[in-house]
């Protein structure tokens, strides 16, 4: 394996998982319903996996790693 500069991945992988996350909430909450109709819970649970999920694919590779460190 390639050495990695892991600071600088673990920040990349943290943006792109805090935005992965977000698109999921967002995802899940319909536009023509109240606020106090969501499942906040389900909103949650599903955002967190998707930012795991968005983790574990990151560990293969970051495009935004100018390295192109593969």
């Amino acid at each position: 394996m390639k050495d990695r500069d892991w600071i600088e991945w673990a920040k990349k992988a943290g943006i792109r998982a805090l935005k992965t996350v977000a698109e999921a909430a967002v995802a899940l909450i319909p536009a023509g319903v109240t606020i106090t109709a969501v499942d906040w819970k389900v909103v949650a649970g599903t955002a967190a996996l998707a930012g795991v999920v968005s983790l574990l694919m990151s560990i293969k590779g970051l495009p935004e790693l100018e390295s192109g460190v593969e």
